[in-house]
């Protein structure tokens, strides 16, 4: 009977372990190696093939390629479980990652670009509707207006993120288009790209240079590699190709009403402006909102919980967080638009908050889950719906509805669960 409970008890731990992501040593899965990666390249030629991609093409990019194994988004036992590394937007504040100086800084560059450009970015504007604003927040962003050069090799590192990652199905798709790219005569010299295989002066990962490569500058070719009017052209045909908004903005700074909290924040609550205003929703800069804008539909976006600006963001939004999924990277753009055109600082500022440990966020997400709160993923990123969990979870149990994970809310979650 004892050797009974004690089977039961040791199961039960190690589903809660597993549950939090904690993975002890004799369940870790053989780490990838460079013999791994050599025969894992031979069982992608039957899809290349597929695709049109020759064997000269694919003997040419894979013969001798090594894996790169330091790169972010690993698979790796020498790694934490959860681990975002070289992801600036989940591990630094909003207050950090929107620095006032580097915006300010931006912002005076980006005036000068835009002045440099205008006629293309006007032209691109014209056929796209995309606010030529975004555009050069977005070359900004992306190539620190020209002066960014991308480290490293595309074919090498998607290869290694098809074989190694944490998404291998949605990067050996990449790889298999970057493949293709040299197949239509891409220069392998031009595949140089981020640690996760985007490539360009606006950074496109190559299943988009395929749907959205576009010709600006009007000389028949597409160079999304030294062609400015083409690259931002490029920009622009991906953000109209996921949705983009003719003449709407990206979003509005609010001040929040008294019988709203963070909690409301994220997609699901989305409701047209008017309804925000009724819950007594204002615009920070205290302009009323046009007849047009009462009738958009638009949620609560608060990067920083409780602790900094809030925000009613419609459908443009959503779309720039498809160019980069983060809410922090869409409203770096947003904002630094708005300055490049001559806007100011946020009215609300960022209060004095630390950034948690990813693996608090993790554990918090997992536990908050089995408590009952839905969680789209455990990742130990600070999305939306991970704050709006956090924020409900504190307003059920009556805590400080912060809506920021920490961990003192873990422990009280933990507690809780244990009840």
């Amino acid at each position: 009977m004892r050797n009974q409970l004690a089977k039961i008890f040791t199961v039960r731990v190690l589903a809660v372990a597993l549950g939090l992501g904690i993975l002890y040593p004799s369940l870790a899965i053989a780490d990838p190696t460079p013999e791994g990666f050599t025969e894992f390249l031979q069982t992608v030629w039957p899809d290349a093939k597929a695709q049109g991609i020759s064997r000269k093409t694919f003997d040419a990019a894979t013969v001798g390629l090594k894996p790169d194994f330091k790169i972010p988004d690993l698979v790796l036992s020498s790694r934490p479980k959860v681990d975002n590394t070289g992801q600036a937007e989940f591990t630094k504040t909003a207050a950090d990652y929107i620095s006032k100086p580097y915006i300010e800084k931006m912002a005076a560059q980006g005036r000068v670009f835009f002045k440099q450009h205008q006629k293309a970015l006007q032209s691109i504007e014209a056929v796209s509707g995309v606010d030529p604003y975004i555009l050069v927040a977005i070359w900004g962003r992306e190539t620190a207006y020209g002066s960014y050069n991308l480290p490293h090799d595309s074919i090498r590192v998607l290869a290694t993120l098809a074989y190694a990652g944490r998404r291998k199905e949605m990067f050996r798709q990449e790889f298999l288009a970057a493949l293709k790219m040299l197949e239509v005569g891409v220069p392998r010299s031009d595949m140089k790209s981020s640690w996760a295989g985007a490539v360009g002066l606006t950074q496109f990962m190559p299943t988009e240079f395929f749907k959205h490569a576009a010709d600006g500058d009007g000389d028949g070719k597409i160079d999304i590699w030294r062609s400015i009017p083409d690259a931002l052209a490029s920009a622009a045909r991906q953000l109209q190709g996921k949705g983009w908004v003719r003449g709407q903005g990206w979003g509005y700074e609010v001040r929040l009403g008294p019988k709203a909290d963070c909690a409301f924040e994220g997609p699901p609550d989305e409701r047209p402006i008017a309804q925000w205003v009724d819950l007594g929703f204002q615009r920070a800069n205290d302009k009323p909102f046009t007849e047009a804008q009462l009738n958009k539909p638009a949620y609560l976006m608060m990067p920083a919980g409780g602790y900094g600006p809030a925000f009613l963001v419609p459908e443009n939004f959503k779309v720039i967080r498809l160019y980069n999924t983060s809410d922090l990277y869409a409203l770096f753009v947003g904002h630094l638009s708005d300055r490049i055109r001559g806007g100011g600082d946020f009215t609300t500022p960022w209060a004095s908050f630390q950034q948690p440990r990813t693996r608090t966020v993790h554990d918090l997400q997992a536990r908050l889950q089995a408590l009952g709160y839905p969680m789209d993923k455990i990742d130990g990123k600070i999305g939306s719906n991970t704050r709006k969990q956090i924020g409900l979870y504190q307003r059920a149990n009556g805590l400080k509805v912060d809506c920021w994970p920490s961990d003192a809310v873990l422990a009280h979650a933990n507690a809780n669960a244990q009840r």
